[in-house]
């Protein structure tokens, strides 16, 4: 049987390799996609919550923290493109000012 502490362990560990992948790497692209790997593990959380409540705010919660995840990778992308277009590199130390 799957308790409610085996939907916030695997959370927790997907929140963690989130984190490690902020830390480690130096690329954008896998920047962004380790902030949506941390944004589902929140999901997660949520969800793994309200079905433990027997309440469906959970969902509630996870479908606005969906949208705002969809909207800040449609913008993060948009950012990313316009930045290699401008330096030609990924890599966050090359865009340490703000000077164009």
């Amino acid at each position: 049987m799957i308790t409610l502490n085996h939907f916030l362990l695997l959370s927790a560990l997907l929140f963690s390799i989130g984190t490690a992948g902020i830390f480690l790497r130096r690329n954008l692209i896998t920047l962004l996609l380790s902030v949506e790997i941390m944004l589902n593990a929140v999901n997660l959380t949520f969800v793994a919550l309200g079905r433990f409540n027997g309440s469906v705010e959970g969902q509630i919660i996870t479908f606005f923290v969906m949208t705002v995840a969809a909207a800040e990778a449609a913008v993060g992308l948009a950012i990313v493109i316009a930045l290699f277009r401008h330096r030609e590199t990924l890599s966050p130390d090359a865009f340490t000012s703000l000077k164009w």
